[in-house]
């Protein structure tokens, strides 16, 4: 009975902070509407959004292209369309395998940074200090995250994309011996631009949701060093769990109906 009665409270705690949150993704629309926004501290975060995630994300990036190629290429072959292989990576990548792994990735490292930094802020009173000299802290320490996170996701997707479709091509020639210039231009036939650009609202919308779940989890810390890490973790388990929710959502609204990227390759 205790244990049904702890997961009600802790559910319902996990509830309230989700509605913080997206009261927080209002707030932050007003604010950016007003134009209020550091710029020291919003350069700082997309360094430490971007150069310093970079390494991760392209090695991620690499050894998912690979996979994806052992996987697609040998059963492509088989059926005597190994002309795709190039295609059907690109495709992958570039709709949903780029946006959403790299996206997981900053939710791990950055969004749980912004949890766990700003929680201690709250904990050790230092935003009730903020508040005292007129410091709005959503002026200072959300928005500049926010903006880095929608800057510097789809710049990494972008490149995870190219690293990714590298991975890929240096299997398919090296093991199932693939022409470059064949797997190259069934990329080229089967991804077009909106391929592309759909790949960068997703990133867009999924920086967003990364900067406002670990701002917010972060600003309503209580009870401690403990407080501090359990919104670290639970930032993350809801940032990822929002990730996936609205990259079904957005692909579903992005590619409805029947698709003729591989009708295009034949």
């Amino acid at each position: 009975m205790s244990q049904s009665t702890t997961s009600k409270s802790s559910l319902a705690a996990w509830g309230q902070r989700l509605v913080a949150a997206i009261f927080l993704g209002g707030q932050l629309i007003v604010h950016l509407v007003r134009g209020k926004i550091h710029w020291r501290n919003t350069l700082e975060q997309m360094v430490a959004v971007g150069p310093d995630s970079l390494f991760i994300a392209l090695l991620t990036a690499i050894f998912v292209g690979a996979v994806f190629t052992i996987q697609v290429a040998r059963e492509f072959i088989n059926f005597g369309a190994g002309n795709l292989v190039g295609g059907v990576l690109a495709v992958a990548l570039t709709r949903e395998l780029s946006p959403v792994l790299t996206a997981v990735i900053l939710a791990g490292r950055v969004g749980s940074a912004f949890a766990a930094e700003i929680g201690t802020m709250r904990v050790t009173e230092q935003i009730d200090a903020m508040l005292m000299l007129r410091t709005d802290p959503i002026d200072y320490l959300v928005i500049p995250r926010m903006i880095a996170c929608c800057l510097m996701l789809p710049i990494l997707t972008l490149l995870s994309l190219i690293t990714g479709m590298t991975g890929g091509l240096f299997i398919a020639s090296n093991l199932y011996g693939i022409a470059d210039n064949v797997f190259l231009e069934s990329a080229r036939s089967l991804v077009d631009t909106w391929d592309i650009c759909s790949a960068l609202i997703k990133a867009v919308c999924f920086g967003m949701l990364i900067a406002v779940i670990g701002c917010s989890w972060g600003l309503t810390t209580t009870g401690g060093a403990k407080g501090v890490g359990q919104s670290t973790t639970t930032a993350v388990v809801t940032a990822l769990l929002l990730i996936f929710i609205s990259n079904f959502f957005l692909s579903w609204l992005m590619f409805q109906g029947a698709g003729s990227a591989l009708l295009q390759g034949f």
